[in-house]
């Protein structure tokens, strides 16, 4: 019986791999493609990273397994939450394996905090939004901690991007990689396995913040730093070569990407801004956003944030809900707006006793005038991209932003003061970071490579958790995808729940509290 060996290449644009692996840069990509199969993989809608991974490793979409971001929204007027791992429905990959005897690795996943019991090891992803390193929280079994304490994400603030960022940026995501690849290789070594999946972040960061100087074409475009982005996927190269290497023979090997990556244009949208002007929305007068959560990101040690963030959640959802929303006045607002770059949506604002027949009126409506806006080329239900039992999770209306000459637009927060739906970016603004439009973004193909030769057309995101339990011949529930290549086993596996969440006592929160306003981050 074969084993299968997942690596994931988070944001990996196939439109620059076919090319480079045509001219000799990724030889072992390269190799891998001449066994088996290379091919553009759809990813989910939006492409974003925790809806996209978390259909990789269940094979469902997120109205299925319920995780759409790494927050969401309940109440009027809202309330954030941070989701986690506890918050996917459905059985994962790692939950059907161990169920059936199979040994598992789980490295660096995303939505995998805090770590499950599996039947081997798993090492948590980035899940804290503000997460640098890890500590034995993000281990299971804990006493693996020391064999895997150098495993840390990129150890760089992501938001304030100054003069000097790109100069330091690039060599860190260099000896991140070196660090991940030594230590999954030794995992690979350790002991048997049925299952091993290992992802690494570095070609999402080093596209969103170094697309401008790899793309002449591209509207921000400056010099400097013309081959980082190359350099970042030579060096992953290696270590595909490196990891193959390690597992040994009869192992079936993909190369997956949640997503693929464009650049990002200097064109913006104010997504609450333009439902103010259409009289859906109304601002409070003179509310402003979060102080704490700008004092978070000014002061507190980046090394410090995803800690403090897992022990004092309920103080964090506070600054960021209040970041978001604090200036919306609620009670004479019918639809907004997240304003999620990543994931631009409008949600309704639905009042007690509004009828289904109205709620569907409003939508249409809402839809019909978004498409008519030159800057969206398309507004969906939710109902018409997800199913299942939580989609009403997701925002009401769904936004494909269109492209201009190629480039993406940018959905932002809409700023205090500044009344326009659409703007152009000031030269100043065209490095980004998060929060202000990185100037590479998600495009809805990533990539596929594979040892084996895919059978079937047009595979996506949903077709790899079938792939992984027919080539180890374990029974699953239903599924959306299906096999690349052979076959479902006949049967149907037990359902496993998930874990529920833990929340933060009230006391932790506290603490935290009076540690912040001890320090003047509070106001």
């Amino acid at each position: 019986m074969a084993r299968f060996l997942i690596i994931g290449l988070d944001g990996a644009e196939p439109s620059l791999m076919a090319p480079w692996m045509d001219e000799g840069l990724l030889p072992n990509l390269a190799r891998l493609r001449a066994r088996g199969t290379f091919a553009p993989l759809e990813s989910t809608f939006p492409p974003a990273t925790f809806p996209a991974w978390t259909s990789c490793v269940t094979g469902v979409n997120p109205g299925r397994h319920g995780l759409f971001d790494f927050t969401e929204t309940t109440g009027t007027p809202p309330t954030l939450h941070f989701t986690n791992a506890g918050s996917r429905k459905v059985p994962a990959l790692w939950n059907i394996l161990s169920d059936a005897r199979k040994r598992v690795g789980i490295l660096g996943v995303p939505a995998t905090y805090p770590p499950e019991p599996v039947n081997g090891f798993m090492v948590s992803g980035f899940d804290s939004p503000v997460a640098t390193n890890i500590n034995p929280s993000f281990v299971w079994p804990p006493d693996w901690f020391p064999e895997v304490r150098d495993w840390r994400f990129a150890d760089m603030q992501e938001s304030n991007i100054g003069p000097k960022w790109h100069a330091r940026a690039l060599p860190a995501l260099l000896r991140k990689i070196d660090d991940k690849e030594r230590i999954a290789c030794q995992l690979l070594s350790k002991e048997p396995w049925d299952f091993f999946m290992v992802v690494f972040g570095e070609t999402d960061t080093v596209s969103h913040h170094f697309w401008m100087f790899h793309d002449q074409n591209s509207p921000r475009h400056r010099p400097g730093f013309e081959t980082a982005i190359q350099s970042v996927y030579q060096r992953l190269d290696h270590t595909v070569g490196a990891l193959m290497e390690a597992a040994g023979d009869d192992v079936v090997v993909c190369v997956v990407s949640d997503h693929g990556f464009g650049g990002a244009g200097d064109g913006v949208i104010h997504l609450n801004n333009w439902l103010a002007e259409q009289g859906y929305l109304r601002f409070r007068d003179g509310a402003g956003g979060s102080a704490l959560k700008r004092a978070a990101l000014r002061w507190v040690p980046a090394p410090w944030r995803g800690s403090l963030f897992r022990r004092f959640s309920g103080l964090a959802t506070r600054a960021e809900t209040k970041s978001r929303f604090g200036r919306i006045d609620w009670e004479h607002t019918t639809a907004w707006s997240e304003e999620l770059n990543y994931f631009p949506s409008v949600r309704i604002n639905r009042p007690r006793g509004m009828t289904d027949t109205a709620y569907a009126a409003l939508i249409t409506e809402i839809c019909a005038r978004l498409e008519s806006w030159a800057p969206v080329a398309r507004a969906w239900p939710r109902e018409t991209r997800y199913h299942g039992d939580y989609v009403d999770r997701a925002p009401d209306i769904l936004l494909e932003l269109a492209l201009e000459n190629g480039y993406a637009h940018s959905c932002l927060r809409t700023p205090e003061g500044d009344l326009r739906p659409f703007r152009r970016l000031a030269p100043a603004e065209y490095p980004g970071g998060k929060e202000r439009g990185m100037n590479g973004s998600h495009r809805g193909m990533g990539v596929l490579l594979s040892s084996e030769p895919v059978t079937r057309p047009n595979p996506s995101l949903y077709d790899i958790t079938p792939t992984v339990l027919s080539v180890l011949g374990v029974t699953a529930p239903p599924m959306d995808g299906r096999p690349l290549w052979g076959h479902t086993p006949e049967g149907t596996a037990p359902p496993t729940t998930p874990r529920a969440e833990t929340p933060y006592t009230k006391e932790e929160e506290r603490l935290l509290e009076a540690q912040w306003r001890g320090l003047g981050y509070l106001e």
